[in-house]
């Protein structure tokens, strides 16, 4: 396994931001002092996300320093997730789910819908730095499918205009409406409740006026 350093132009140094710093001392606080290497997770994100959402190897040794944990065991750990990334990404990171059930629904228009848009392949990043696209495993949310991760946001029962919209409007410097771009409601059938159609004793749908 090749370390980091191998994947990415690497930065002479990191540290932790003041604001960072107290984060990871509440994270630090969840576990015992003798089981500090717990926190390993999410002392890797916390850096991560500090660093324009790329892990460079200095981040890792300042996490493994600050846990006390050999430098190669906070490698392992960085690089068998794939949720951290080892090369610098666009300012938007565009994560296409094309597992079965995504696939089933659709997720390949999606996908190529994000490649005709921005002009890249998956793995890539545009020009201006703007965005990166990749491709991901289950994103765990298989009942709203084809699903897109961006940053923090889920957008869910996704086709090819509506990721489309997505992109534009964070060209645009605006925030898309996470969630389902259908209207769906929750996880509810796509076309409305097709059980539990009534309120409790009053023999009305719920949301009636009834």
């Amino acid at each position: 396994m090749s370390t980091p350093a191998s994947v990415a132009a690497q930065p002479d140094s990191f540290a932790f931001t003041p604001e960072s710093l107290a984060k990871a001392e509440k994270i630090l606080a969840r576990y015992p002092a003798d089981r500090k290497a717990s926190a390993v997770i999410p002392l890797l994100h916390l850096a991560q996300r500090q660093n324009d959402n790329w892990l460079p190897r200095v981040a890792m040794d300042v996490v493994a320093d600050m846990l006390g944990m050999a430098r190669i065991r906070v490698y392992e750990v960085a690089t068998f997730y794939t949720m951290y990334n080892h090369k610098p990404v666009g300012k938007h990171l565009i994560e296409v789910c094309t597992t079965t059930p995504c696939w089933l629904r659709g997720s390949d228009e999606v996908l190529g819908a994000c490649k005709r848009r921005l002009g890249i392949e998956v793995g890539e990043t545009t020009p201006d730095g703007t965005f990166t696209l990749v491709e991901v495993e289950c994103a765990g949310a298989c009942v709203n499918a084809p699903v897109v991760a961006i940053g923090d946001d889920y957008y869910e029962d996704l086709d090819g205009p509506a990721i489309v919209a997505v992109i534009d409007q964070l060209e645009r410097g605006e925030t898309p409406t996470p969630g389902s771009q259908i209207g769906r409601r929750g996880s509810c059938p796509a076309t409305g409740p097709t059980s539990l159609t009534t309120k409790s004793g009053t023999g009305a749908a719920p949301g009636s006026d009834d």
